[in-house]
């Protein structure tokens, strides 16, 4: 929100810098993320002086230049070559001295250097008004009053004083701080002193000639609808003080009198609407809602379908504009309007923020209709930009003030402890200080004991409602560097549940990135077209967008829109992952599930100039699921092979019937919803589950062995539906003791093979922790392997 200083002090008196006050209002609350300054013109008109012109004559070597010297207060008389034509001897003008910066309306700024003009030497410039942006005209130059002062700078001349915009980050319960009254409220607050409100007393209606007859038929979208006419307007270009102040805030000028309803909605935080009344058919106005699928063509020109549900300004014929959001293309001002009718209303927030949201149109008004207008200040605004336009456009107030409010907004009731402030604040605030404070903010004390007080809260304040909205006010305005930091803490120890669940998933989130994965946190709103179990889908009730209308029901799909994403950039190597929850709706009970998530596409590998690039693979993956795993120190799991649409092929650990992850190819029907052609492999990790079972784990300690090891390898034929886990298990039922390791580090599938055979090679890791094992004992281990292997698995031993 941008708010101007100078503005700014038209409501509270203070001698503080901007600079100053950037710092006080950080410390109550509304926060300055940036301080400009900001000049009426390009320049500021530095450097810029008032001269006066001594003499003037033709120069000797250019029919169209003169020779001039100018006084410009200075202990030298400037030589100057002007082209003017109207440049004579006697004039006060404004002159630019050597090493100024012009800046004029048309082409880039320049510097004015001392130079020679056809022979003659010139120290300056004598200025037109387009030369230095006062202006458009380039006749002449610009001549002032006989009577000026020679040597004074042209900005103080002009009065043009800089001013500073404050851009403040506001957040979004400050509702009351939307406006320069706002914010001058709680600098008042602050400073304990009052603000000059403007003065309304010379608002008076001129006669009842432009009658406009208002009904509001939704009194819960609409609890407040103000309203006057004024006649006899005319439409035109706003003064210079009224384009510079919507300037400095960047507001756009467009005419006198939309323009005040800008100011006025600036100044004091409630959005106005002038229509032109010869186009309120029937001269009739109802707030009412329309019907499904009416056709409203807005101020942009675009035409929109309404909903039944938004709350829209009619004639008798029809809408003019949508409540509280934007107003329609035919009933707006236009230069040739007379009549203007003028409406300040009250719209309920949450009907302006679903209407706004769901034609997408976010504007000035709706922005604070949606955090909550004041409802008491309808009438003093209408009085104040009626009074503007009487002031800029002329015209006469032709009708009394229209005020509809069926059932009045009550201020807030809340009772406050002494106690319970300080003890929420942590800090002993003398009584005195926090009524003054309270007070101070605009809220009435109605009753006063020793312990506490009973407050009504102004309607402004539409946030604060309690005991703790109250403490709130408090310690912003007494400000938190006023709180000491105590220098004795108190601890107590308090028993935290194993695993440590952040810690578990830093551990393997800094493993993961150790290895050149990247984390990514995917939106959780998703498309519903991506729940491939619709009974299940957690629908959002007011969705932002079609494309978030429900809660993700995996990982993988929202994840996989971050991998088209990179593809697209040419960023072709993925290697990702993400923890976050899946959600569901089961027997109407809504179920979240922690998952962990990892991704890979393109080369493991990149091309370097003494290797070529390797593509990833479903071992690539496998490789970094079985690293998660055993960094988790989970050994005891059994293995499948994935049957499931999810998958185009896969693995799956689990324990007993649960999974602990999943991992594989992303099927085709997948990648065409992410549109990407390229092979992308995926794990999908059940983290509740890991966690239920590291939390099992039981850590223990061992000597390193100190007998050796002993390696032996078996090349065996096995038919193509023996997988390695198979062979790995049989092994290991074999010998538990002996046995430490099992690896394949061979398969051969082809034509020189038996039909439905396949090759194994595979290596045994035998040890014992107690001796060194014998020649013996290491053949009679091997034989019963291969014994149990021939008969279970009906394995070829290959010799």
């Amino acid at each position: 929100m941008k708010i101007s200083y100078n503005w700014l002090k038209q409501f509270i008196q203070t001698d503080k810098t901007p600079q100053e006050l950037s710092l006080i209002l950080t410390n109550i609350g509304l926060e300055v993320e940036s301080l400009e300054t900001v000049q009426p013109v390009a320049g500021g008109l530095e450097g810029l002086v008032v001269g006066h012109v001594l003499t003037c004559a033709q120069h000797p070597n250019a029919d169209r230049l003169r020779v001039t010297t100018v006084d410009v207060g200075g202990p030298d008389v400037l030589q100057i070559v002007c082209g003017a034509p109207n440049v004579a001897q006697g004039q006060k003008v404004i002159v630019a001295t050597v090493g100024t910066t012009v800046y004029p309306n048309e082409g880039e700024p320049f510097k004015i250097n001392k130079s020679k003009i056809r022979g003659e030497v010139s120290e300056g410039m004598i200025c037109a008004e387009d030369e230095i942006g006062l202006g458009v005209s380039h006749d002449g130059i610009l001549v002032l009053p006989a009577d000026t002062e020679i040597g004074i700078a042209a900005k103080a001349y002009f009065k043009l004083d800089d001013d500073y915009l404050f851009e403040i980050g506001l957040t979004p319960n400050r509702a009351d701080a939307t406006s320069h009254l706002g914010v001058a409220r709680d600098l008042a607050a602050y400073f304990r002193t009052s603000i000059q409100m403007p003065d309304v007393s010379g608002f008076k209606t001129n006669n009842e000639n432009l009658k406009i007859d208002v009904k509001v038929e939704d009194t819960d979208a609409c609890p407040r609808y103000s309203s006057v006419t004024i006649s006899g307007v005319t439409v035109k270009t706003s003064p210079d003080w009224l384009q510079d102040k919507l300037k400095v805030i960047g507001i756009r000028p467009i005419n006198n009198i939309v323009d005040i309803t800008n100011y006025v909605l600036h100044d004091l935080g409630l959005p106005l609407h002038a229509f032109d009344a010869d186009q309120i058919k029937g001269a009739q106005v109802f707030v009412k809602k329309c019907a499904e699928g009416t056709p409203f063509v807005t101020l942009d020109g675009v035409e929109r379908k309404l909903s039944a549900e938004d709350l829209m300004i009619c004639n008798a014929e029809g809408p003019m504009c949508i409540a509280g959001v934007f107003g329609g293309k035919t009933s707006g001002i236009t230069e040739g309007t007379k009549n203007v009718f003028l409406e300040s209303a009250y719209f309920d927030s949450v009907s302006v923020r679903k209407t706004s949201k769901r034609h997408g149109l976010k504007t000035d008004a709706s922005f604070r209709y949606e955090r909550g207008a004041d409802p008491e200040i309808t009438t003093f605004a209408l009085r104040r930009a009626a009074l503007l336009i009487q002031e800029l456009a002329g015209g006469e107030i032709a009708s009394t003030i229209s005020d509809i409010y069926a059932n009045p907004i009550k201020p807030f009731d809340v009772e406050v402890s002494y106690q319970n402030i300080n003890k929420l604040i942590g800090a002993n605030i003398p009584v005195e200080e926090i009524k003054s404070i309270i007070t101070a903010l605009g809220i009435e004390v109605t009753k006063e004991t020793a312990e506490g007080l009973d407050l009504k809260v102004p309607s402004f304040k539409v946030d604060v409602t309690r005991e703790c909205d109250i403490t709130e006010e408090v310690l912003r305005i007494y400000g938190y560097n006023n709180i000491e930091i105590p220098s004795k803490i108190n601890a107590s120890l308090s028993y935290s549940a194993k695993p440590d669940r952040e810690q578990t998933q830093h551990v393997i989130a800094d493993m993961l990135t150790a290895n050149g994965f990247l984390e990514i946190w995917c939106n959780s709103l998703t498309k519903g077209a991506y729940s491939k179990l619709p009974e299940q889908a957690v629908q959002i009730l007011n969705p932002l967008s079609s494309d978030l209308n429900v809660m993700r029901q995996e990982l993988l799909l929202p994840a996989m829109e971050s991998v088209a994403y990179n593809l697209n950039r040419k960023t072709a190597d993925i290697k990702f992952y993400e923890f976050g929850k899946t959600y569901h709706l089961i027997n109407e009970k809504y179920v979240e599930r922690p998952r962990l998530l990892i991704l890979l596409s393109g080369s493991n590998q990149s091309e370097q100039w003494n290797h070529k690039a390797s593509p990833v693979s479903f071992y690539n993956l496998k490789a970094a699921v079985d690293a998660v795993i055993g960094r988790l120190g989970i050994t005891n799991y059994q293995t499948e092979e994935v049957k499931d649409e999810n998958f185009a092929f896969g693995l799956k650990y689990f324990r007993g019937d649960k999974a602990i992850v999943t991992f594989g190819a992303v099927t085709a029907a997948d990648k065409k919803k992410a549109d990407i052609d390229k092979d992308v492999y995926y794990a999908d990790f059940d983290w509740a589950q890991l966690l239920d079972i590291v939390k099992k784990n039981k850590i223990v300690n061992k000597e390193v062995s100190k007998y050796p090891a002993v390696r032996r390898d078996l090349s065996m034929l096995v038919d193509t539906n023996v997988t390695f886990d198979d062979l790995k298990t049989i092994a290991f039922k074999t010998e538990r003791k002996l046995i430490k390791n099992v690896q394949v580090f061979d398969v051969y599938v082809g034509d020189k093979l038996p039909a439905g055979k396949k090759s194994y090679a595979l290596n045994f890791t035998l040890q014992d922790e107690e001796q060194t094992l014998t020649d013996k004992q290491i053949d009679s281990v091997m034989q019963k392997i291969i014994s149990n292997l021939a008969q279970t698995a009906k394995a070829e031993i290959r010799k």
